[in-house]
């Protein structure tokens, strides 16, 4: 049976792995010699993989040291890939990986990628690098094939093997092996697309439509907030109708739906193409954290808070709720946006790792939390033990006449002051 290597053991490239590893051989790389360590010794920092999953991939080994990768003849890339500050594509994760494989392709070599990227970008980006340093022919000697993540971090329902698989292939054959290989690890089956361009471009329109359709749901929000409306009542009330569309105002990060529409207008204006709806969209949910922080400001002016030197608590500060993701997690706009008024902002989290925070936005998290200490509170990632913990207690962290904010909308509309 050929020797499977997964390039990257993140969110998307660990559960991979250990399926994989669960019935056949399969080399888990990562450049992150401490990444490695630690899974050897059965912990995964992300929380996507138990210590028993780990123990039941049998087949499944750890380096971080590329030679190995020679013992594989199917390779599956599943690094990051961002965007810059500038809000460009940054396919350097990528690009670096392919020049790690390119040193130990061989041929008859299946290379298949996982990453988001925009459609093209696997033949016209990273295959060229996978010739230049290997000295090998795309399609002749080696191959390449695409089947874009749909991993969910911190969702125990839908795991990888719940979820159906798109898969692609430089030729017909390469096709017909990359889908039967996945389709033996997804149990809710497999999709062939015609093409790795298909499959490039469906994975990045599916975020595309998300990110859309929260932009919609934001801007409502602004709407009707302006004309003193609900916006959680409105949107319970039209859903009632069966094809509502269940989105929700908010902060949008993550790697995927804050990312992903970016690589999708970067390759349409390459190609001349100004877009018009898909950066607005962005627009609206990049000022999301603005908007939130004026609403809170205001909000305290009203109550007579000094804003210049008042202290406000912010909860949560990862991309999404119960996981310890903070990929381009939006808190950090709120956190700043109150700093330029200048707040004083305390963050706490009990799904991050404080050197994680630290290290990435320069966050000292707070890790107990004094009563009646804040001028405002902010829920901004609705994490099941600040739900268990009720907005009572929330509140409790307040000072008298402060101002709570369910950014999430999770309580009742009573029990705070402000939400979207």
């Amino acid at each position: 049976m050929q020797k499977i290597a997964v390039i990257g053991l993140g969110y998307v490239g660990l559960p991979l792995a250990v399926e994989f590893g669960k019935i056949r051989p399969v080399i888990g790389f990562d450049i992150n010699a401490g990444r490695i360590k630690a899974l050897r010794e059965g912990h995964d920092s992300t929380l996507e993989v138990t210590t028993d999953e780990l123990r039941t991939a049998d087949q499944l080994s750890f380096s971080s040291n590329p030679a190995d990768l020679a013992a594989a003849t199917i390779y599956i890339v599943t690094v990051p890939t961002p965007i810059d500050a500038h809000k460009r594509p940054d396919l350097t994760p990528l690009i670096r990986a392919s020049e790690t494989l390119g040193k130990v392709l061989k041929r008859g070599d299946i290379v298949i990628y996982e990453s988001t990227v925009y459609p093209g970008a696997t033949e016209e980006d990273c295959v060229p690098v996978l010739e230049r340093v290997s000295g090998l022919t795309f399609n002749k000697d080696f191959f390449a094939g695409y089947s874009p993540e749909r991993i969910n971090p911190g969702d125990k329902t839908h795991r990888l093997p719940d979820i159906r698989k798109v898969t692609s292939g430089s030729t017909p054959e390469v096709a017909e092996t990359v889908d039967q290989l996945y389709s033996s690890i997804i149990t809710a089956g497999t999709y062939k697309a015609e093409s790795i361009r298909v499959a490039e471009a469906a994975k990045v329109i599916e975020n595309t439509q998300r990110d859309l359709n929260i932009a919609l749901v934001n801007e409502l929000a602004i709407i009707f907030n302006k004309m003193g409306i609900d916006t959680e009542a409105v949107l319970k009330a039209a859903g009632t109708k069966w094809n509502f569309l269940p989105f929700r105002p908010g902060l949008v990060g993550g790697h995927c739906i804050g990312v992903d529409p970016y690589y999708l207008t970067h390759k349409a204006e390459e190609i001349g193409y100004h877009p018009q709806v898909i950066l607005a969209g962005r627009r609206i949910n990049d000022g999301m954290g603005a908007y939130v922080v004026g609403q809170m400001v205001k909000a305290m002016l009203k109550r007579r808070i000094q804003i210049e030197g008042a202290r406000v608590l912010v909860l949560g500060l990862t991309f999404k709720e119960n996981c310890p993701d903070l990929r381009n997690t939006r808190v950090v706009d709120v956190v700043a946006e109150l700093r330029d008024y200048g707040v004083h902002v305390d963050v706490h989290d009990p799904w991050v790792d404080p050197a994680e925070a630290q290290r990435e936005y320069g966050i000292a998290l707070v890790t107990t939390l004094e009563p009646e200490a804040y001028d405002g509170v902010i829920l901004a990632v609705a994490h099941d033990s600040y739900l268990e913990a009720g907005a009572a207690a929330l509140r409790g962290y307040g000072r008298p006449g402060h101002i709570f904010c369910d950014l999430k909308s999770v309580f009742a509309r009573d029990e705070s002051d402000l939400r979207l």
